[in-house]
């Protein structure tokens, strides 16, 4: 174990967790981003008898339905 000029090891240092940090807190942002992007995905019905996916609004035939 490789230690400093005052004898503790790099991981009693508080420089090494401070520069850390940051992309942690990245990649914590990214997979919350990502869990309500799934979450949060779901058609939308529209009362005329239309569907939105995304910006795209297509509209249904309801006679064809059996």
């Amino acid at each position: 174990m490789r230690k400093n000029e005052d004898g503790r090891p790099w991981y009693r240092e508080p420089w090494p967790w401070i520069l850390m940090a940051g992309p942690a807190l990245a990649i914590i942002g990214c997979v919350i981003t990502i869990y309500l992007a799934f979450a949060n995905y779901s058609d939308q019905e529209i009362r005329d008898g239309g569907v939105k996916r995304g910006l795209v609004v297509t509209k249904q035939d309801v006679k064809a339905q059996p």
